[in-house]
């Protein structure tokens, strides 16, 4: 009765981020109330201070994976919204990217571009500075849209690639189930699902467009920032691979000295400390994500989680990889390949590639699925919940060619 009940919660919070053009109920309040009413109701329902004392425990290891994420994001969200109000993402736009290019070929670069640039540094950095792109080119509604969806797509391909890209792809390598030269293959079946979602979007596809022109009115200061915000990347990744610092604290590190060079080089014209650019976070996408966190938190302690392993091991693992990937569309994809690792089921190399593959870019199926997913819902206004919906099946079949692709390669290379 009890499981019955908060899974009932569960089910309805993912309606209500479907109905919220219905409702006109914000998706973060909603999904904040029922993460919470979940966890309240476990704790009354522990019956005994031994048991609560348990859910508390549980309670706090998922606060922390939440802090440690809100963190992540709002240390880079910041670094972001200061490069993004000083033109310095527009004019990097304008360097790499024509004045004026036809939008099929713009919709293969904007892919191209998602995919390297997460393959390197972590999904939401990758996600904000790839929709950051889609502010400096004059695109229509449905344009924007569909250019959105592909960043999503390819921001998790590009993650699965190097245990750089996404914790799901590091957690199976520090499993010691794959090594980095096998997870190399993976760039392969990423990059083409990519641009074949990439052509798909743009058949319809006419004429040409032109970026919004940007004074170029930032200061040394903000170059030494745009240089900071590189360098923290590349250390996040170096010293979280040879010492196994946590990305959030690097970032943070990085966040504090960006506000140290902002204070000892503000000029006399800037309107906004460095500092208060905190303040320009969107905090209606740290609450969805703690809402949403809350909820899977709730059904990881509940056991739904492990019942999903019992499940993955009654069929053949390259067809429940392929479901465990779709299934990473409704549920976190961390929490399920922590699951599978706990339960150790016996792979080939070819289906732990296949595994690392459908969790990293099954999440994509749905707009909820994935970190990316649920910024970009939050930061493009015509994308929701029910408007991601038609695209689904375009994402499915480059997800099936993307994983067929890595099964047929992983297979002939360790066969």
């Amino acid at each position: 009765m009890l499981h019955t009940f908060l899974i009932s919660l569960a089910v309805l919070a993912l309606l209500s981020i479907v109905l919220e053009e219905v409702t006109h109920i914000n998706k973060a309040k909603t999904t904040l109330f029922l993460g919470c009413i979940a966890w309240i109701t476990l704790f009354i329902a522990s019956g005994s201070l031994e048991k609560s004392k348990l859910v508390a425990t549980e309670l706090n290891e998922n606060l922390l994976e939440i802090a440690t994420l809100w963190l992540f994001l709002m240390s880079t969200m910041t670094f972001v919204a200061y490069l993004n109000a000083k033109g310095m993402i527009q004019v990097l736009v304008q360097k790499i990217f024509p004045q004026q290019v036809s939008v099929r070929m713009l919709m293969m670069q904007v892919g191209l571009f998602s995919l390297i640039l997460s393959t390197f540094c972590d999904n939401v950095t990758a996600t904000l500075v790839s929709l950051g792109l889609l502010t400096t080119f004059n695109l229509d509604k449905q344009m924007r849209r569909r250019m959105a969806v592909l960043i999503i797509f390819a921001v998790n391909s590009g993650g699965v690639a190097l245990i750089t890209g996404d914790v799901t792809t590091l957690m199976i390598f520090l499993g010691g189930k794959v090594h980095i030269s096998e997870l190399l293959i993976l760039f392969i079946p990423a990059g083409v699902s990519v641009m074949i979602l990439a052509i798909l979007f743009s058949l319809k596809a006419e004429g040409q467009v032109s970026t919004t022109p940007v004074e170029q009115n930032y200061h040394t200061v903000d170059i030494v920032i745009g240089v900071i915000f590189f360098i923290t990347i590349i250390l996040t990744m170096v010293l979280n691979v040879l010492f196994g610092i946590p990305p959030v604290l690097t970032f943070l590190f990085g966040l504090s000295v960006m506000f140290l060079v902002g204070s000892t080089s503000k000029s006399n014209t800037e309107e906004v400390q460095v500092l208060e650019y905190i303040r320009q976070v969107e905090f209606d996408t740290l609450l969805f994500f703690l809402g949403i966190l809350l909820l899977v938190g709730m059904l990881k302690e509940i056991g739904t989680l492990h019942l999903l392993t019992e499940v993955y091991g009654l069929y053949n693992p390259s067809i429940s990889n392929f479901f465990t990937g779709v299934g990473s569309a409704l549920l976190d994809n961390v929490p399920l390949t922590a699951a599978l690792l706990k339960a150790d089921p016996i792979l080939t190399t070819a289906q732990w590639l296949g595994l690392t593959y459908s969790v990293g870019v099954g999440g994509s199926l749905l707009v909820i699925g994935s970190a990316s997913g649920i910024i970009a819902m939050s930061k493009v206004e015509e994308l929701t919940f029910v408007s991601y919906l038609k695209y689904v099946p375009a994402l499915l079949l480059c997800y099936c060619i993307g994983y067929g692709l890595t099964l047929f390669l992983a297979n002939h290379i360790h066969g």
